[in-house]
């Protein structure tokens, strides 16, 4: 049974970092992409970053560009957001997500978590 847990969320100051932590299990993930998108209240499902696992490139949507850095642990099955520069913005559940291909397409990710709260204070 495929599983996406993701931790690490919670309430940080405007200009404060978190780290998101995506553990995955019960098949292998090394040919898929992981990707973590967010949904603010009242908002559609946004797309935030992807990674190949396999290779480590990396894709990241503007609105997050040089705060947000997606990387993967091998070793743990983990994939990781560490999240700089926080903004009120940034208020949203993250999910974790993984799909076959290097998208930002919702509906082209085949596994997702069940999310994080991540709550950015001003």
């Amino acid at each position: 049974q495929v599983q996406l847990v993701e931790s690490g969320g919670g309430l940080v100051q405007a200009g404060g970092s978190l780290r998101l932590s995506c553990a995955a299990s019960g098949r292998t993930f090394s040919n898929y992409y992981m990707g973590w998108f967010r949904q603010a209240p009242g908002k559609e499902r946004e797309f935030v970053a992807w990674i190949k696992w396999s290779g480590g490139n990396t894709y990241y949507a503007d609105s997050v560009k040089d705060r947000f850095t997606i990387s993967r642990d091998n070793a743990k099955n983990t994939v990781h957001l560490q999240m700089n520069s926080l903004k009120p913005e940034d208020t949203a559940v993250y999910y974790c997500a993984a799909a076959f291909v290097a998208t930002m397409r919702i509906y082209d990710y085949d596994y997702w978590g069940q999310g994080t709260q991540v709550t950015v204070s001003s």
